[in-house]
């Protein structure tokens, strides 16, 4: 199929008639017409409080950075099919003028697809979830919805070019494509959707290291970078091997890696993430440090990846063991950065910023609210079905369903079997815990007495697949629900979207039903001077949800790594503040504020390319 032709939009900007800033005529990068080294730290906004982003930005140009690398987020923009938003967390023009005053150079990374161990790889729910949707690909219905976002996005990072006299100096074509693909088509398709809104600026692909990735993702005329975690020297020669006329550059330098629930905290050394950015400097590259500070996953965004087997799903906290921790605390690692790139380029030191102050530690008492099943029914109405409906049936991206169903079933021991479970069920007979289910297909044991059974399925989607083959696979329950050779009909479910609750609906939801059971929703009070940064932990309880002052934090899990959840201090007020526990499983005696993170047990985890 060819791809769809689309007429101009009238807001597109006209590409500049400046050159532009960054360029490489003779095989060296020119900033201006000098010689230049980018010097970038990836910091996502999307993941960082706004309130926080200059905060965030002043630190990274102290280690002697001169860019940040941001990724665009789409479906933290347009989380409902033409909800368009550029407030708050996400006014890009906002962070784009922070940066320049920070005098950061700025590389956007728009996708559409981002990976970045987000949800869905940044792609809205809504749009993987449509029917026969192909994505990442030179399908036309998947490249009309990119030209109608791209027909708002992209204008917007054209006027913060630096030929305007802003600070975006380069922009990504696509995201490692060479790691998904080989759609030529796409991938010219997507360069040309850039450079026909405006974009002026250079223009590059990023792929890892390997002849394979190098040729899906890369498109001749367009610069090729490489993005690794280790043998800089190799990732080098094979760039230079492919294209001897650019400069070498690394668009993601791996110092650290993120965590899935249920495995160890990563962590990498200080000297061996040192010793790939010295190879990095020494073979004359450019790098952007992946991630220079990762922040924190907040609600829930983080994505998830699959092993073939089972889902990983990522954890809250995406501190990444980067050189900025995600409280803004500057690591043993960020100084031998530090040192090293104000060496490659002798610029005068900035000012260390001091780490940011912490709450003294403190214990506080949950109180229990509305129980688990009562109190989910009674915050949002059913929607009846002869069959257990996905998320993407519900128009619902994320967050949980409650599937309600009242089978006759004869007395005796049956099998109850889930077909196509994504991700996480809890189920329950007349209101007792049967077990939990967490593969695509599983059962448990229901006992009958000739009568109806209540039954219930507490389905969690636990972050869509960001990377690989799976993209956009749906959530929820995708077959159907048996007991014995049975399909269990008539369907009831609650929509539970917990991203999306306003401030209402937390304080109201622990009032909603009577305490029960030893789970559901739970509320404690703190009081404060003046606010300032916490970290936030549940012992004894089991999985579940929290909020402070209405605002989702994100998921805990006893199962680790991750035990305290980063509270930034702009979530807090001097006075009277309410945490609210969405607990699914079993509640803790007390809810801790702790001085320090505790991310797990680590483990030394360097990526590297066979």
């Amino acid at each position: 199929m060819e791809p769809p032709a689309h007429e101009p939009d009238p807001r597109h900007i006209a590409a500049p008639s400046a050159p532009a800033l960054l360029s490489y005529p003779h095989g060296r990068l020119l900033r201006d017409g000098t010689p230049h080294r980018v010097l970038a730290g990836s910091l996502h906004y999307f993941r960082v409080h706004p309130a926080q982003w200059a905060d965030r930005l002043e630190r990274l140009a102290a280690m002697g950075l001169n860019t940040v690398d941001a990724y665009i987020a789409w479906n933290v923009h347009e989380q409902r099919r033409g909800r368009l938003r550029f407030d708050g967390g996400r006014d890009l023009g906002r962070f784009f003028d922070l940066a320049q005053d920070t005098g950061l150079d700025v590389i956007v990374r728009p996708g559409p697809y981002i990976c970045a161990e987000w949800d869905n790889g940044g792609l809205p729910a809504w749009l993987t979830g449509m029917p026969g949707m192909r994505p990442r690909s030179s399908y036309p219905p998947y490249l009309d919805e990119v030209a109608r976002w791209f027909d708002t996005l992209v204008p917007q990072i054209a006027a913060a070019q630096a030929a305007y006299g802003g600070p975006v100096v380069a922009v990504q074509v696509e995201n490692e494509y060479g790691s998904y693909g080989d759609d030529r088509a796409h991938l010219e398709w997507l360069r040309d959707a850039l450079t026909g809104r405006g974009v002026g600026e250079l223009l590059f692909t990023a792929d890892g290291p390997t002849a394979l990735m190098q040729d899906g993702g890369s498109l001749p005329g367009t610069l090729a970078a490489a993005t690794f975690g280790s043998d800089p020297a190799a990732a080098a020669a094979l760039l230079r091997s492919r294209r001897a006329g650019e400069p070498f550059l690394c668009a993601e330098f791996w110092n650290g890696w993120f965590d899935h629930w249920g495995e160890r905290h990563h962590v990498r050394s200080v000297d061996s993430a040192a010793g790939t950015l010295a190879g990095i400097l020494d073979a004359g590259g450019s790098v952007s440090l992946y991630m220079a500070h990762g922040g924190t996953n907040a609600g829930l965004g983080s994505g998830a990846n699959h092993d073939g087997a089972r889902l990983q799903p990522t954890v809250t906290s995406y501190d990444s063991d980067a050189p900025i921790a995600e409280n803004g605390a500057l690591r043993p690692k960020f100084h031998r950065f530090r040192d090293l790139l104000l060496a490659a380029t002798g610029a005068v030191p900035r000012p260390l910023p001091p780490d940011p102050p912490l709450l003294a530690p403190r214990t506080l008492r949950p109180v229990p609210g509305a129980g688990l099943l009562a109190g989910l029914a009674a915050l949002a109405p059913a929607v009846v079905s002869p069959h257990p409906p996905s998320f993407e049936e519900l128009g619902q991206p994320s967050g949980l369903l409650l599937y309600r169903a009242r089978p006759l079933v004869p007395e005796g021991s049956h099998e109850l079997t889930v077909h196509g479970l994504h991700d996480r069920a809890q189920v329950f007979a007349d209101g007792t815990p049967l077990g939990v289910l967490d593969q695509e297909t599983g059962t448990l044991p229901l006992t009958g007495t000739g009568r109806r059974v209540a039954l219930d399925l507490l389905v969690e989607n636990q972050g869509r697949i960001n990377y690989g083959p799976l993209l956009g696979q749906g959530k929820g329950i995708l077959g159907g629900v048996r007991i014995g050779p049975r399909l269990v009909h008539s369907w009831s479910v609650h929509g539970l979207p917990l991203d999306e609750w306003t401030r209402e609906d937390v304080h109201r939801a622990p009032t909603v039903a009577l305490p029960a059971g030893g789970s559901g929703f739970a509320t404690a009070d703190l009081d404060l001077d003046t606010p300032a940064d916490t970290f936030l932990a549940l012992p004894g309880f089991g999985k579940g949800f929290v909020w402070v002052n209405g605002k989702l934090l994100g998921r805990h899990w006893e199962i680790g790594p991750q035990i305290t959840l980063y509270v930034p201090a702009p979530l807090l007020t001097a006075g009277r503040n309410t945490i609210t526990v969405l607990e699914l499983e079993r509640f803790g005696d007390r809810i801790e504020l702790r001085d320090r993170p505790e991310l797990g047990p680590p483990e030394e985890y360097v990526e590297t390319f066979g």
